[in-house]
């Protein structure tokens, strides 16, 4: 497929053909009219939220895809990617204990640009905000390749919150040519950012549908051991590390000194983030500190939990699709869809506040009640589907069907069906 054949193939203000010119290396075949787009992931919800988009590309006859990790969470992606039927074809191996995000950038740019030049894909996939997937649209972009963004359009409108998320996405979104944006009030981002429309596509997140997939295999195993208030736990973020962190985990040890609550909090394996919970939470009765869960496993004790507390991004996600009330412990969200919903709480970080919101929700069955009974605005599991069905559409094969029908892709502000004001689903 070459660029003159479609607008949207040319890379951002770059009109060169998708293949870099010159000599190339040499790289795998794949059968004529194949379209090869390789998947760039490095972190454990990159490969959760690309995994669907993985095994749509696999069952379609004109994708042939290619996954390419960079390791950003090693550990957590070869226990986690086959439970999740995703191959990978290469494995960079790029973190190094304790490393600045420069230094990480500089090696995620290299390895990154030399596998594009070695298997000269037509198509670079990246999700989300992390320093992988700014690399993988960078170095897509320096070898003239176009690149798709999935969960495009999130904004805080705080250049450093999250750090360094929010600039990321930001930058991704100059660089690709098709965002996929989950809600449509993401899609609103990006076109009030000057994005052209039909470069802007609202799908849903492909979290639900990744979560949906797991649940309904019934393989996982909760981590909760006893009958009382369940609360899963999740801190890591590099904004909430040191001081506040230490402060949080204390107010977490009082919310179990109640007695009938048990958190279970997976914990992130970051050294500066073990150093600043376990001394407050480890050998607590009514806490359950855990190495990282596989995802199948995770998913189970989500659907196991009363009540989620986390800074994470993803489980702001996920939790809708469960009714399980969260409170989000940050300062800033770029998924607002989910608080004004009153499917979550943002309650930012003071530990008074934290403890406060979380007995409010264990002791009020109404309020509780509120939460758990809001319908998830993220979407109803179709999300990888229509993003393939696009993709499909604009590299000339015929488009996916989704729930029986043809995807309404006849027009970039077309949102999926069942849109609203709160987003897909």
């Amino acid at each position: 497929m070459s660029s003159s054949e479609n607008p949207l193939l040319s890379p951002v203000d770059n009109a060169s053909a998708p293949h870099p010119a010159g000599d190339a290396p040499e790289h795998s075949a794949a059968a004529p009219g194949t379209v090869r787009a390789m998947l760039v992931l490095g972190t454990r919800p990159e490969a959760i939220k690309l995994a669907p988009v993985s095994r749509a590309m696999s069952a379609s006859p004109l994708f042939q895809p290619m996954v390419v990790t960079t390791g950003q969470h090693r550990e957590m992606l070869q226990q986690m990617l086959g439970l999740l039927e995703v191959g990978v074809k290469t494995d960079l191996a790029v973190m190094r204990d304790r490393q600045r995000l420069s230094e990480l950038t500089a090696r995620l740019i290299d390895g990154l640009g030399t596998v594009i030049r070695t298997e000269r894909p037509d198509l670079v996939v990246v999700q989300g905000d992390t320093t992988t997937a700014l690399c993988g649209a960078l170095a897509a972009f320096y070898e003239h390749i176009p690149v798709a963004h999935v969960e495009a359009g999130l904004r805080t409108g705080i250049p450093d919150n999250p750090f360094p998320e929010e600039l990321n996405r930001r930058l991704i979104g100059r660089l690709a040519n098709w965002h996929f944006a989950p809600t449509a009030r993401s899609a609103g981002h990006l076109r009030a950012e000057g994005v052209p429309d039909g470069q802007v596509i609202t799908t849903g997140n492909t979290v639900v549908d990744n979560l949906l997939w797991v649940l309904e295999r019934g393989a996982g195993r909760s981590a909760f051991r006893t009958d009382g208030r369940r609360v899963l736990l999740t801190l890591h973020r590099r904004e909430n590390q040191g001081d506040r962190m230490r402060s949080m985990g204390a107010a977490l040890r009082r919310l179990a000194d109640r007695g009938d609550v048990e958190i279970v909090l997976p914990l992130h394996r970051s050294p500066a983030v073990r150093e600043a919970l376990l001394p407050a939470l480890e050998g607590h009765p009514g806490i359950s500190v855990v190495d990282p869960l596989d995802y199948l496993d995770f998913a189970a004790t989500l659907a196991a939990c009363d009540l989620v507390m986390t800074d994470s991004g993803g489980l702001q996600e996920e939790a809708p699709s469960l009714g399980k009330p969260a409170l989000v412990l940050r300062s800033t969200t770029e998924r607002p869809e989910a608080v004004e919903a009153g499917a979550a709480r943002l309650v930012g970080t003071d530990p008074e506040e934290i403890l406060t919101a979380a007995v409010r929700l264990l002791d009020d069955p109404e309020e509780y009640r509120r939460m758990s009974a809001v319908a998830n605005p993220f979407g109803d599991g179709h999300a990888a589907d229509r993003i393939v069905a696009r993709l499909t559409r604009d590299f000339g094969g015929t488009p996916a069907v989704v729930h029986g029908q043809r995807t309404p892709l006849t027009d970039g502000r077309h949102e999926a069906p069942g849109d609203d004001e709160r987003g897909a689903g």
